[in-house]
């Protein structure tokens, strides 16, 4: 089987087709997509297989391409998912370049007339590297997969089992696209009687140190919970600072216990996921004036391997409480050098550490207020759902603001919560028997490849992506507490956490090798992407089958 070129010239075909996440344009490359396998015979004489998945409540109405081949060997119900994203973020770093971001030959001739970075020069000379916004991440891996489903649909009297393939749109945003496509997923299960075995995704692999030469594979994927403090203190005129307790303090003091601290990495088998790092910290006073402000908040991205929102959570409230008495030691030992240094009495700050969780904090409202914190919430949300300018995290923390604003107590406290979105992590330990089955099958097509490379397989793709909504947690104690800690779950932020029970599947990525995804530098190296990894992906598939 020889798809490299055809895989390659799909690629640069799909590359040149604008699909900014966020933006209708996502459509045109999956209308694309939809056009090329509504022109194969298989698709012309089983137009059922062939459909367009809406994004449920997208205001802009994208869409998602579903396609399904059924093989005719024997009457095997068994099934591989294959899903790739269709979307890219946007061009505007390409700067000057921005009209040849999609033009991948073009934009090769055009990079060698600008400054580029050395090691993207290197390449760029070497002629072994096509750029493009998009080519790496990922549409060359949405390339091979169409090329594989190509193949198969030829000689589906050979094929024995099935394939269904997802391409789906704004992966980059807030995966609309794979949410929206689980459900069908789960409706053509019951429908049909598939047995699903597997998750494979083609989305991009890069080195992981500098000078890394490496060719991963990766099996299962890595996890996202935002962890997020709405920080309330005591104000005061900035000429009594001892008379107040900054909330920005105390958030300076959470993101030191928690950004970029190894202690809080989950360990998996020998394989680390990356350090809590800051996406958002900002106190939330409107005007200027010369009072301290009230309340500040921020939020981390946190990756997982094997810790659950309610292992995550309990950590949070630890380390926030650390935090928080780290400060107020710290004002301490300043005031009493102070009033040292000034002749004056010294007393000790009356500031006590205080964490508790949202969850918390609505039975405390509660219990004060009853059904009028209800009424509040649903008017609330309404009223924030009106405004398309307000996203989940917004969203999230208005609702936190409010409720606090119920609450008797005004002394200060920090209030944990957790930001959408969540990505579960999926761990193939190998213990069932899908995990078993896939493990297998990704060593055999491995052992199989071209030796010329040495491809490693691991655990954990890195890299956020539509792999998390394969499966999802079923203990209720672990999806209640992420259930009711995050604010605007079911309301402006939904998972469909019962269809991502149901498939509860293994998963791979067996991607492209290049670099400078989302930099304007982007690029796919040719040799391994179309001559090496196709035929993997492809053993991988029919050795699920087996």
């Amino acid at each position: 089987m020889d798809i490299g070129k055809r895989a390659e010239e799909l690629a640069i075909e799909l590359t040149s087709i604008l699909s900014v996440v966020g933006t209708k344009e996502e459509n045109n490359v999956v209308e694309r997509i939809y056009e090329f396998f509504g022109e194969m015979d298989y698709f012309k004489n089983n137009p059922e297989s062939l459909k367009y998945v809406d994004v449920i409540n997208d205001e802009i109405g994208r869409k998602s391409t579903l396609a399904t081949i059924k093989g005719k060997k024997g009457n095997s119900n068994k099934t591989v998912i294959l899903i790739g994203h269709t979307d890219t973020v946007g061009i505007t770093d390409y700067g000057d370049l921005k009209e040849y971001a999609t033009k991948p030959l073009e934009l090769i001739e055009k990079l060698k007339e600008v400054i580029i970075p050395e090691e993207a020069k290197i390449d760029l000379d070497t002629g072994d590297y096509i750029f493009g916004r998009g080519i790496f991440d990922m549409k060359c891996g949405v390339a091979i997969i169409m090329t594989i489903m190509e193949e198969l649909a030829k000689n589906v009297d050979n094929l024995e089992g099935n394939v269904v393939f997802a391409a789906v749109c704004d992966e980059e945003g807030n995966s609309g696209g794979m949410l929206s496509v689980v459900p069908e997923l789960v409706r053509l299960k019951e429908s049909e009687g598939y047995e699903y075995l597997a998750v494979i995704d083609t989305d991009y692999s890069a080195p992981r140190y500098v000078g890394d030469e490496n060719r991963y594979v990766y099996i299962g994927t890595v996890g996202k919970l935002m962890p997020s403090f709405f920080i309330v203190g005591k104000e005061t005129h900035v000429g009594e600072p001892y008379k107040g307790l900054d909330p920005n303090q105390i958030s300076s003091s959470i993101t030191k216990e928690f950004n970029l601290n190894m202690e809080y990495c989950d360990v998996a088998e020998g394989e680390v996921s990356l350090p809590p790092i800051t996406l958002r910290q900002q106190d939330l006073k409107t005007e200027y004036s010369v009072q301290i402000a009230k309340t500040s908040y921020l939020y981390f991205n946190y990756a997982t391997h094997i810790s659950t929102p309610d292992e995550v959570m309990n950590r949070m409230l630890v380390g926030a409480f650390k935090a928080f008495q780290n400060t107020i030691d710290e004002l301490n030992n300043q005031y009493k050098s102070y009033c040292k240094m000034s002749s004056y009495p010294y007393a000790e700050l009356p500031w006590k550490a205080r964490v508790i969780t949202y969850e918390e904090l609505v039975e405390k409202v509660r219990a004060e207020k009853g059904e009028e914190l209800n009424l509040m919430l649903e008017k609330l949300s309404r009223e924030l759902l009106d405004n398309d300018k307000i996203d989940e995290r917004v969203f999230a923390l208005k609702l936190v603001e409010q409720v606090h604003k119920m609450w008797s107590d005004k002394e200060p406290v920090v209030i944990a919560y957790f930001s959408p979105p969540y990505y579960p992590h999926i761990y193939v330990e190998g213990n069932e028997v899908k995990e078993k089955i896939l493990l297998r099958a990704v060593d055999d097509a491995i052992e199989a490849a071209d030796n010329k490379f040495n491809i490693v397989r691991k655990k954990f793709y890195p890299y956020i992506s539509d792999l998390s909504y394969a499966a999802a947690p079923k203990e209720n104690s672990i999806i209640g507490v992420l259930k009711e800690n995050m604010p605007g779950f079911g309301v402006k932020y939904n998972l469909p956490l019962k269809e991502m029970q149901e498939l509860n599947l293994p998963v791979v990525n067996i991607g492209p090798f290049g670099k400078d995804a989302h930099k304007f530098t982007e690029r796919v190296e040719r040799d391994y992407s179309f001559n090496v990894l196709p035929k993997m992906v492809y053993d991988t598939i029919l050795n699920l089958l087996k």
